[in-house]
């Protein structure tokens, strides 16, 4: 790397940004002067020049004062509204003049689209003048009708709306998706919500001439989406769009799953690939006009930006389009340097626009994998001997084995899931799709426009190989037992990776000298020694197995490393015997995860989405509806590690209990269900109890006199409620509709500590468990209350009975049940216990380790230990 004294810099300038990123400014200093004292190390030895040393301690500094002083400026205008929103207030009522300055997308009965505010009046008062705060705007449509006044929205439109302006939520559950720091990323403070398309009133054109610019490459991308449409019919014209323009709001979400599964998902963003493909095409016709080689370069580096916006300018195409400019600038100059100066310079344009580019998942993806390419593919190339056959092949698997090696510590860290069929996924599916159905793709629509049978023609014979790439991609996803689980790695591990990536690069045999010998007997291969004493260079070559052998055992202690690396990562915890109890934030619902002394997992319920459409709303679906299970509850357990449920507990069968547990067992494998025996007489219910038979799961009726369930020597799992219900008369399955009384009610002991899980149970059914109890009274430790707090549950009688220390109610904020009651609270309170609420504190987390009770909460809690 200090061979390109700029691709050092760009290597420093990121680790200052990503230091004042993520560290303090004692962290920021600390490493800084760590990292100057390791320059100033390898400058002694001759490592590196003192000029280069010196520049690169600079970037450091240059980088971490640049993220600094962007973060003292990505402030909101309207601080005094910040400051009510905190302390509890409800949201502002607001009218605002505003230009949009991103796509509207409509999905269903809600468009969306960020716009600059001109000026704001809250409260009915005076307009105030605003130097363009920058909110994301929901507007929910009341009436199909309004779909078509919401198609005629643009960029650059200036409107008044009226609306409520709101605080965009934080991160609920420890390691969840944090929608306010996302948003920040995008100098975006508040949240614009209108609730129909009434609420927008258009004041005509606005914006300078960056946003009609911007416009009309809108609808230049618009027009060819919809040509893409009347030439692919069904799912397959929204991937074409995806795959060609970048378009993929059509793209439907059970491909895109399939996709991402494989870690195929970068083939469907606009990168190097399709930059190369667009240039190949210009220059092709530019060559057809007989033009200067000078004047071809020089055309074809103007057009660059013309495909980066058109495609929407994503960091991974913005990247591309930066080193295509400066590869094409430097060609035109015969100044041509190596890529990775093309790839620094481009980082450092990148950054220097937008230090929040860092943050950008695409970013470090594109940069970290197009760098490994750079970097590593000509090392191991080398390593391999001289092939007469099948070199294309052989270039191939190198090239997708090292592009899986590096992006591999990031796709585990954000998406915390690998399948072992992703390597020859990617071997055989990105060529194909990449020399087959991108260019049959792109000149489809491009021909269709001057010959539409041809393109029509083309269009089949792509739709034929997409139908076949399809069926690939869904029979290689649905092998779950092939999709291993990661927990997110912390950062020193993804450097160690990288570091050891390099080690065993740098270390790898040079064989590209090895030279081949025919003789009138056959083929002979000879091996130059690598080892020879310099005044005789290879003159003689010969076998050295002594050469051999020191050459292999270079490369066994990095890669020993990485097999270390490896086995930390997949399991973290592997020696971790404390135990867990995580009441997470699903909303309007319940959903417990347990963790236990050996690393075992339960998960209580799933939480759910309460839905109330009427005949007549279809128009009202979404793409890709919001699911608490899909979207909430797998990516928690993911993240945390959760390779396979060793018991799944359906408390009974209500939707806002059971709505996300499909989502978790077509993700996650799992061993048993628990369940109070009875159907609900509704689809969601019973499509779950299919859906766990059909993925082998031991399905268990609840009833109280159940063995105890024993995970471990330090858990216990013991039904107390509901009673046997016996079967009907033909041998099926009692339908209840009113399952809140059947709901099973569980009494969890984890390592000398008791945990009481009540489902929706209600006073009566409260009052029959006491009296069928031996015991006089037990004390536990943590109860979860019953019905989210409802009045209807947790008597008097039953607090006094448990005498719990900790209560935890499981609610949705702003409710309209009015979940947990003032009355509930007020009996929580009389006994004494401590009240942790999922709609105030976020998640609420107990631990037990070293015979020691602590809880947490994800929303603003503090640390606490009990004895």
């Amino acid at each position: 790397m200090f061979r390109r004294p700029l691709a050092a810099f760009a290597a420093c300038w990121i680790a200052g940004g990503a230091s004042a990123a993520t560290f303090g400014r004692a962290g920021v200093l600390l490493a800084g002067l760590s990292l100057a004292a390791a320059l100033a190390a390898l400058a002694l030895v001759r490592g590196i020049g003192p000029r280069t040393a010196a520049a690169c301690a600079l970037a450091y500094a240059l980088a971490a004062v640049h993220r600094v002083w962007t973060d003292e400026r990505n402030v909101t205008e309207l601080a005094e509204l910040a400051e009510a929103a905190e302390a509890g207030e409800p949201p502002a009522a607001v009218e605002a003049v505003l230009t949009i300055d991103s796509v509207p997308r409509i999905d269903g009965d809600r468009v969306m689209f960020r716009a600059r505010l001109e000026s704001a009046a809250f409260g009915g008062g005076e307009p105030r003048e605003l130097r363009g705060e920058r909110v994301q705007v929901r507007i929910r449509l009341k009436e199909e009708a309004e779909l078509e006044t919401a198609s005629r929205w643009r960029r650059g439109d200036r409107a008044a709306v009226s609306g409520v302006l709101e605080r965009p939520g934080e991160a609920v559950n420890f390691g969840g998706f944090d929608y306010r720091a996302y948003l920040y990323r995008h100098r975006i403070h508040w949240l614009l919500e209108a609730k129909s398309a009434d609420s927008l009133e258009p004041l005509g054109r606005g914006g300078g001439a960056g946003l009609t610019v911007l416009r009309a490459m809108d609808r230049l991308r618009e027009s060819l989406a919809g040509r893409m449409e009347s030439l692919f019919s069904g799912r397959q014209s929204g991937y074409m769009n995806g795959l060609v323009l970048g378009v993929r709001e059509q793209l439907d979400p059970e491909l895109y799953a399939g996709f991402a599964e494989l870690g195929l998902t970068h083939i469907l963003a606009i990168s190097g690939l399709h930059v190369g493909v667009f240039l190949l095409g210009v220059g092709f016709l530019l060559r057809l006009v007989r033009l200067p080689r000078e004047t071809t370069l020089e055309l074809t580096a103007a057009a660059v930006p013309f495909y980066v916006l058109l495609t929407g300018a994503s960091p991974s195409v913005v990247r591309a389009g930066l080193m295509a400019m400066l590869g094409l600038a430097a060609a035109r100059m015969n100044r041509l340097k190596d890529g990775m100066n093309l790839l620094a310079a481009a980082a450092l344009a990148m950054l220097l626009y937008d230090p929040y580019y860092l943050s950008d998942i695409a970013f470090q993806l594109s940069f970290a994998v197009t760098a490994g390419l750079i970097a590593l593919v000509p090392p191991v190339r080398r390593a391999l001997p001289p092939l007469k056959r099948g070199r294309a092949v052989a270039d191939l698997l190198v090239v997708t084995v090292v592009a899986q090696a590096v992006s591999f510590p990031l796709t585990v860290f954000y998406f915390n899931r690998f399948h072992l069929l992703s390597l020859p996924a990617n071997a055989i599916l990105v060529p194909f799709i990449s020399f087959v159905i991108l260019p049959l793709g792109t000149v489809a629509l491009l021909i269709s426009f001057l010959w539409p049978d041809a393109g029509r023609l083309l269009a089949r014979a792509a739709e034929a190989a997409n139908d076949a790439t399809f069926r690939l991609v869904e029979k290689l996803a649905e092998r779950l037992e092939l999709a291993t689980i990661w927990s997110s790695p912390p950062l020193w591990w993804i450097l160690a990776w990288y570091g050891a990536l390099l080690l065993i690069a740098s270390r790898l045999p040079d064989r590209s000298s090895e030279r081949e010998k025919t003789s009138e007997g056959g083929q002979e291969t000879e091996t130059l020694d690598l080892h020879a004493a310099p005044g005789r260079p290879h003159a003689e070559p010969r076998f050295n197995p002594a050469g051999r052998r020191r050459m292999r055992a270079r490369i066994i202690l990095p890669a020993a490393a990485a097999v270390l690396l490896l086995a930390y990562a997949y399991q973290p915890d592997r020696f971790d015997r404390s135990a867990i109890v995580s009441f997470l934030d699903v909303g309007q619902g319940d959903a417990v995860l347990i963790r236990t002394p050996t690393g075992r997992h339960i998960l209580v319920d799933g939480g759910g989405t309460l839905r109330f459409e009427k005949p007549g709303d279809e128009w009202r679906r979404r793409l890709d509806p919001y699911d608490v299970g899909k979207d909430v509850v797998v990516p928690l357990l993911m993240k945390r590690g959760v390779r396979r449920l060793d018991l799944v507990v359906a408390s009974h069968l209500d939707t806002d209990h059971i709505g996300g547990l499909s989502a978790v067992l077509k993700a996650i494998p799992a061993k048993a269900l628990l369940w109070n025996g009875t159907l609900s007489g509704k689809e969601d219910g019973e499509a779950l109890l299919r859906l766990a038979d059909a993925r082998g799961l031991r399905l268990i009726a609840a009833h109280s006199g159940l063995a105890p369930y024993r995970l471990d020597d330090g858990t216990e799992l013991t039904v107390l409620w509901p009673a046997a219900e016996p079967l009907t008369s033909d041998g099926r399955m009692p339908v209840m509709r009113d399952q809140n009384g059947r709901s099973v009610v569980l009494q969890l002991a984890l390592e000398g500590f008791t945990f009481l899980l009540p489902g929706d149970i209600g006073v009566a059914e409260e009052r029959v468990i006491i009296a069928r109890r031996q015991e006089t009274g037990a004390d536990i430790d943590v109860m979860k209350i019953a019905h989210h707090g409802s009045r209807h549950s947790t008597a008097a009688e039953w607090l006094d009975y448990w005498r719990p220390r900790e209560a935890v109610i499981s609610a949705g904020r702003n409710n309209v049940y009015g979940h947990p009651h003032p009355d509930t609270l007020g009996r929580i309170a009389a006994v004494g216990a401590q009240v942790r609420r999922t709609d105030l504190n976020g998640e609420t987390q107990y631990r037990i380790a070293g015979g020691a009770l602590s809880v947490r909460t994800a929303a603003g809690g503090q640390l606490e230990n009990h004895s």
